[in-house]
């Protein structure tokens, strides 16, 4: 006999609250990614390397071209951070 693995049920909402005021993730992007994510922020020349950090829900954070910044506004907002690629 084999052990069957019984995985829990996770809903959408469950999944958007895992993490949230716990975990941030940083994320490199690009100029013509930013206006959709912050529709605030102004026209950006396509050739600088951006990096955005956002909660563990999506929310967007910080919008800057220093990646060393993103890490320390997420350890202002006592974040745990990820990196996504």
């Amino acid at each position: 006999m084999g052990l069957k693995t019984v995985i829990p049920a996770v809903s959408k909402a469950d999944l958007a609250h895992l993490g949230a005021g716990e975990v941030g993730y940083i994320r490199k992007m690009k100029a013509d990614e930013v206006s959709r994510v912050f529709p605030e922020a102004p026209e950006i020349d396509p050739s600088l390397d951006l990096w955005a950090l956002f909660g563990a829900d999506g929310t967007p954070i910080l919008l800057t071209d220093n990646r060393s910044s993103t890490f320390y506004k997420a350890a202002e907002d006592d974040l745990r951070t990820v990196s996504l690629h």
